[in-house]
């Protein structure tokens, strides 16, 4: 990072990440690949070790700093605070009110970057294959599942946070859906709204202590299987795409920690039944259009960032 440009734009990729971890369906990792980041982001958290308080006693703050990428982590997860802060209100809205056009728009990000990933594997394999295969599947089984709703224990809260934050920094896994699938995504959400410190001080602990760990996982597998690995992650986003799909039908409804009633259990059908089954008008021009827009919007980033 060298002049203010680039603190900027890594903070608005950390807003980004914030915004899609807001969203059920959406994966923060996601964002992360797609402005590339991901992987000064992995070798960035993978720095928190042991040998960190060795390097402290030897040469001081500024040398942890340096070897944590310290700028680096303070503007994403700066942007990252300041997206959930601001569009948990927001992103609940338009979800509720336009569901149709915010999935559009979702969907067509995801394919693409899946598509863009796909190109990053400089040798296919048999392996790469099955691996993709099995994780695309895996990541569409996890999106059909039907919620649970366990107890908001600070022991649940904790573990939930350490599942959540794996999922957040892996594409094509909500850490926001498991956090429904487990039935604490509402009393996370409201905690953020109503800024409840000691719910937001647990989760965030057990955020903290999975980050650090399963980043050391990921970070190993892209150094040393990265095609592999690639193969994986791809799948994963690809199998995303049928939780991400604008046209459900609503099968069952639960009550919102604000008491009002939302979608509980859903299925995807086609766009051209979606308003005989529903009664909700289909917006389907318009939601092609935001899928499109989604599209355009990746490729004018992946062209810019190559300029640059």
């Amino acid at each position: 990072m060298s002049d203010k440009t680039d603190f900027l734009g890594l903070v608005l990729r950390g807003m980004a990440m914030g915004a899609a971890d807001v969203v059920p369906g959406v994966s923060g990792g996601t964002i992360a690949f797609i402005t590339g980041i991901y992987d000064r982001l992995l070798n960035s958290l993978r720095s928190f070790s042991p040998t960190l308080l060795l390097l402290l006693k030897n040469e001081g703050i500024g040398a942890c700093w340096k070897k944590v990428d310290g700028n680096f982590l303070v503007c994403v997860f700066g942007g990252i605070l300041i997206s959930i802060l601001s569009f948990a209100h927001l992103i609940s809205y338009l979800l509720a009110e336009f569901p149709v056009l915010i999935w559009s728009f979702f969907f067509g990000l995801i394919l693409v970057s899946g598509l863009h990933m796909v190109r990053q594997v400089s040798q296919y394999s048999i392996t790469g294959g099955i691996l993709f295969v099995l994780a695309a599947v895996a990541a569409y089984m996890i999106g059909t599942l039907t919620p649970a709703s366990l107890d908001p224990t600070p022991l649940m809260l904790f573990f939930a946070g350490s599942i959540a934050i794996c999922a957040m920094i892996l594409p094509g896994i909500s850490g926001s859906f498991l956090l429904l699938l487990m039935g604490l995504y509402a009393t996370v959400l409201q905690a953020v709204k109503t800024l409840d410190l000691v719910v937001l001080t647990i989760f965030a602990s057990g955020c903290v202590v999975g980050l650090l760990s399963f980043s050391h996982v990921l970070s190993w597998l892209l150094r040393k299987h990265r095609d592999l690995a690639l193969s994986l992650l791809t799948g994963l986003m690809m199998g995303a795409l049928g939780k991400v799909w604008p046209w459900k039908q609503t099968l069952e409804t639960r009550v919102n920690s604000s008491g009002e009633e939302v979608p509980f259990l859903e299925m995807n059908v086609s766009p051209f039944n979606y308003e005989s089954l529903t009664g909700e008008p289909a917006f389907f021009l318009p939601g092609l259009l935001l899928m499109g827009a989604a599209i355009v919007m990746f490729l004018a980033i992946e062209w810019f960032g190559k300029r640059r």
